[in-house]
């Protein structure tokens, strides 16, 4: 019987299950929708998806990593910050370790995309990965070889809470966001930020992909809305680079299937990196909307 690692990519509307072998192949996958509202109901989808799991891939009691858009505090051992609201407050962890019989460990969804790409992805072999998450959200993640860093407080890499960097005027005080602030990088980054941007350049109402679609094409306002997009996500990036410096950054999210984008930001992010040369590679996740679930299941530093 393989030794293996199991992760869980706990979303708001689905949850991603899979088990990796030891080289990291991928033995057995599937997702399930999330039981929204319902505590009870969430740890007993995550138990029946690992059975499951292990049923169809042949195996029994491999290790189990979760990843989710919050945090365990290391404060109380309660969920903190998490978009699936009714996880706040609660300890998810403790509970999950014992609906589960073994232990288990949670990561935010995030940092799981930069421990995936890290270990066998568009990171591998990196010392520093840096993963923006460029999608609904904006969030980023922290490998250092290969393992999450996640901070004292829980909160390492949480990019899409702080301002803009070097801000037009304007950009003062920039768009309200959900967390009381105004002008926080998620709110000029998103995907929804940039339809918002769209319509206040142009009172034109189209969604990101029609935006995109449209430069394609060569529309005069859907090449402005998307330079302007590129020129704050290079500010926004180089200011992680001048206090991380990676050797990797690596964009998931929808956003991040925009070639042009990621063929654009070097050239973006350069004048303001305080360095006389930036050459750190901007690259898409090898692994795409999988990435998350795979970087749970390499929270485990070996199969047990």
């Amino acid at each position: 019987m393989e030794r293996v690692r199991i992760g869980i990519d706990f979303g708001g509307t689905k949850i991603a299950g899979i088990v990796l072998a030891a080289d990291g192949r991928t033995l057995a996958a599937r997702r399930i929708p999330t039981p929204r509202g319902d505590y009870a109901g969430s740890l007993g989808a995550i138990a029946g998806l690992v059975a499951s799991l292990e049923t169809e891939a042949g195996i029994a009691g491999g290790s189990v990593g979760i990843g989710m858009p919050g945090a365990v505090s290391p404060a109380t051992g309660l969920i903190k910050n998490a978009n699936s609201t009714w996880l706040i407050g609660t300890p998810f962890e403790a509970d999950l370790t014992q609906a589960l019989g073994r232990p288990v460990r949670i990561e935010n969804d995030a940092n799981c995309l930069a421990v995936s790409e890290a270990n066998d992805g568009a990171g591998a072999g990196a010392h520093l990965v840096w993963a923006a998450i460029l999608g609904t959200g904006i969030g980023s993640g922290i490998a250092i070889d290969g393992r999450p860093l996640s901070g004292r407080g829980r909160v390492s890499g949480e990019w899409g809470h702080n301002p803009l960097p070097w801000p037009r005027d304007d950009e003062r005080p920039g768009p309200a966001c959900y967390c009381g602030r105004h002008g926080c990088i998620e709110t000029w980054l998103s995907g929804p930020a940039l339809a918002a941007d769209h319509r206040r350049r142009t009172a034109q109402a189209l969604t990101g992909e029609a935006i995109v679609a449209a430069m394609r094409t060569g529309d005069p306002d859907a090449k402005g809305t998307f330079a302007v997009l590129l020129d704050r996500m290079g500010r926004g990036i180089a200011h992680v680079v001048n206090i991380l410096d990676p050797d990797v950054i690596v964009l998931g999210g929808g956003l991040s299937t925009v070639p042009e984008l990621v063929a654009g930001l070097p050239a973006a992010i350069g004048p303001h990196v305080f360095s006389d040369v930036f050459d750190t590679p901007v690259r898409a996740s090898l692994h795409g909307d999988a990435s998350g679930v795979r970087g749970a299941a390499w929270l485990w530093d070996a199969p047990i």
